[in-house]
């Protein structure tokens, strides 16, 4: 019920804005403009990203059982959240995600904590010859350098790795429930980490609720390490480079940069050899995320607070109904001022 309750809150934000697929492409991450915009547009960054593998077969069995309990109707090109919907949404507790700083790279975390615990375990035993539960041969890469630095043989990184994951789950702010799901997860020395299956059995729940809780206690526990480096060392080490410091697409990256030199749309576009609409993609992009991005160069300030007015007497912020109430307004236009918001008549 968790991934439902999530759906239909993204839903809510969208409605009468974007198909039913968008919440999908949201969750999965997709790197496209027009869900880079839609994070900024209705302030969806926690969602972003949260569940990269989902698969369409599941997203749209979930959809259906929402048509099927009466919380959504949908139609060809549209969808429209129902009253029982909106009432259910009022006892809803959004889970403290962070996808859009964190982008699935968690799970690398996660990843390399998991193999280096097992290695431990092992190496505590004498016994170094297992099968390494993470496959990814730059994880196993990344680990042995890990454990060489940091002299594992010695035995002081098995105590102190330990006393940190301890101390910083201990601080972490998220319930019990959550920080169990995680460690158990995590497998040793003759110990298997216990499967998705295995921990939905155990808690009742569905396993992609049970994954979405996982995401979200990572991220409360990166975000305990990656605050206290000096009380956390080994896991500040684990952690490093996890967390998306520029919040850019590649691309859009050296768009902005180019920005920032001085050169004009026209000018990025013969440089980087692109479209004008993927320039503007990647401007959006960084308004969303630069609140020094100088908007006004690019629409007036009393035309961002006509489109603001307009989606509020609209109730929408579908760009083709705005761009025929504001004709003089470039749908590039259209989409800075909604991607800016409210702060950018502060």
């Amino acid at each position: 019920m968790l991934f439902q309750y999530l759906v239909l809150d993204i839903l809510k934000n969208v409605e009468n804005a974007r198909t039913i697929s968008s919440p999908y492409h949201l969750l999965k991450g997709k790197r496209s403009g027009q869900t880079i915009q839609d994070v900024g547009i209705f302030r969806l960054h926690s969602y972003f990203g949260i569940l990269p593998t989902l698969t369409r077969q599941v997203y749209d069995n979930e959809i259906q059982k929402l048509v099927e309990h009466q919380l959504i109707v949908v139609s060809e090109n549209s969808f429209q959240l129902t009253k029982q919907a909106i009432e259910l949404l009022q006892n809803y507790e959004p889970l403290p995600l962070n996808g859009w700083q964190y982008r699935g790279n968690e799970q690398i975390f996660f990843s390399r904590l998991s193999l280096t615990v097992q290695s431990l375990s092992h190496a505590r035993e004498n016994n170094m010859a297992f099968s390494p539960i993470q496959k990814d041969e730059e994880i196993q890469r990344w680990v042995r350098h890990f454990l060489l630095i940091n002299d594992y043989k010695s035995g002081l990184l098995n105590h102190s790795l330990y006393d940190e994951i301890l101390q910083s789950l201990e601080s972490t702010q998220i319930n019990t429930q959550a920080k169990e799901i995680v460690v158990k997860r995590l497998a040793g020395y003759q110990e298997t980490g216990f499967t998705w299956e295995q921990i939905s059995l155990e808690y009742q729940m569905a396993e992609i609720d049970v994954q979405i809780i996982f995401v979200a206690c990572l991220h409360q526990w990166l975000n305990e390490i990656l605050l206290n480096t000096k009380q956390y060392p080994y896991l500040s080490q684990i952690a490093d480079k996890i967390r998306v410091e520029i919040p850019l697409t590649g691309s859009a990256y050296h768009t902005a940069m180019l920005f920032k030199k001085g050169y004009s749309i026209e000018q990025i576009c013969k440089i980087r050899k692109l479209k004008q609409s993927t320039i503007e993609d990647h401007l959006v992009e960084l308004a969303i995320n630069d609140p020094t991005f100088p908007i006004e160069q690019f629409v007036k300030k009393e035309d961002i607070q006509l489109v603001l007015t307009t989606t509020e007497d609209y109730n929408t912020k579908k760009l083709k109904i705005l761009h025929e109430v504001l004709p003089h307004l470039s749908y590039f236009q259209l989409r800075l001022a909604l991607a800016r918001g409210e702060n950018s008549c502060n």
